[in-house]
């Protein structure tokens, strides 16, 4: 991802999710930012949100701590999902790359990593140097 290479000012929405071993367990962390904000009751909030499932609490508050140090933002939450309103946001892939590869190394996971794009050309995906296989076109987009 660290190599791929797109306009970041294209990125709609990005998500990491962090998934433990053995997989079975569903053991996860997701985190994930939408460019027009996540909706939390009638609101949006701006900036970096995390959700959660099976993990300890001290877990959860360690990743939090890790995500807040990182980027800031003030901190709210919703069930499974933490918000840190008014983060820092990023969208490049050597951003999106690197806090997928500090969330493995750092606790112990395998990353996964979706991004959406908005009006992205045929020309622009495949320069990406995304796989082309995980290159999904929009219904009545193409």
């Amino acid at each position: 991802m660290e190599r791929a290479n797109f306009d970041p000012a294209k990125v709609l929405n990005w998500e990491i999710k962090g998934i433990k071993e053995p997989e079975d367990e569903a053991i996860f962390v997701g985190v994930f930012l939408y460019k027009h904000g996540t909706p939390r009751d009638y609101d949006s909030i701006k900036g970096i949100t995390m959700y959660h499932n099976n993990v300890k609490k001290d877990i959860v508050n360690e990743v939090v701590k890790f995500l807040k140090d990182k980027f800031g933002g003030e901190q709210a939450e919703k069930g499974e999902r933490i918000f840190l309103s008014s983060s820092k946001e990023i969208y490049s892939p050597k951003e999106i790359g690197g806090l997928a590869k500090q969330l493995e190394s750092k606790f112990a996971l395998k990353a996964v990593i979706s991004i959406e794009f908005t009006d992205i050309t045929e020309e622009e995906r495949k320069k990406s140097g995304l796989a082309d296989a995980k290159l999904l076109p929009i219904p009545g987009k193409h």
